[in-house]
């Protein structure tokens, strides 16, 4: 592992004979991950912003909040873990290539809540987001790993293992049933998704015919799945991303948001975790 740049983001580079990959210590936030024999399976804005900004791509870290989930009007999006500087505090390459990397959050005074995440790469992904609560009452938390998946054309992808779940739709503010497999088709409101999909399996493929592959996700600690993509009009109102970028990826976010919080007693440890790999189509 050496320091360096990532499409000119300050970074944390690893280069094994399983997997490349880039972190970036403002938000503690994986920018690229490419295991061996593929191209990088996340999507990094070419234009993103730079701390003490949000950087946009890779997998920002949501938390202690999704959105403004019972904050204030005026609090940051999506907490205040993707805008602070994380600490590296351990490192190693194991006999077989595979790299893991441990960081953590600064602790904060007005927050009994504590984060680790641990990143394991190799020809897989691991990672996972400890919380601890410190406290002496119960804390309510929401959170998610909002992935952003790179893809061939967003229009042409597909995502399986939603099929019959129940969804809450950010446009209409209303909940619906899935039928089949998510794509960006959708009779029901084509071109755009911001969906939080409820009570969720942990198994889902994202299925790319542009790119030849699929990437599987599976997940833990979490009852939630995001699916997100803004479209071309939402794209529009991101001053961080490329007009033609929503073509680009789709967001599978493992999440606990909406009706699925995280009620944390004194003591307690929650993880919330990801598991990434490719198989070419």
């Amino acid at each position: 592992m050496e320091t360096g740049q990532f499409l000119g983001l300050p970074a944390l580079l690893i280069d094994t004979p399983l997997a490349s990959a880039a972190i970036s210590l403002h938000g503690g936030q994986l920018l690229s991950y490419a295991p061996r024999g593929f191209d990088d399976l996340l999507w990094l804005s070419p234009v993103s912003k730079r701390a003490p900004d949000a950087i946009r791509g890779g997998v920002p870290v949501c938390w202690p909040y999704f959105g403004r989930q019972g904050q204030s009007a005026d609090a940051p999006q999506h907490g205040f873990a993707r805008n602070t500087q994380w600490t590296l505090t351990d490192s190693n390459i194991d006999s077989e290539g595979a790299a893991t990397i441990e960081l953590a959050l600064p602790e904060r005074a007005d927050t009994p809540l504590r984060l680790k995440q641990t990143l394991h790469i190799g020809h897989e992904l691991h990672q996972s987001l400890t919380t601890r609560n410190t406290g002496t009452e119960t804390v309510v938390f929401t959170q998610a790993l909002h992935t952003y998946f790179q893809v061939g054309d967003a229009e042409r992808v597909r995502v399986s293992g939603l099929d019959g779940l129940t969804y809450a739709d950010k446009y209409d503010g209303d909940e619906h049933a899935q039928s089949g497999e998510w794509n960006l088709q959708d009779p029901r409101d084509p071109g755009r998704s911001d969906r939080i999909y409820h009570r969720t399996g942990n198994r889902f493929a994202l299925i790319d015919p542009v790119l030849h592959r699929r990437i599987d996700l599976t997940t833990s600690g979490s009852r939630s799945l995001v699916v997100w993509n803004p479209g071309a009009s939402g794209i529009a109102a991101i001053g961080d991303a490329p007009a033609d970028g929503w073509h680009r990826f789709v967001c599978l976010e493992a999440a606990n948001a909406s009706e699925d919080t995280v009620s944390l007693a004194p003591g307690q440890t929650h993880a919330l975790q990801q598991t990434i790999g490719a198989v070419r189509l």
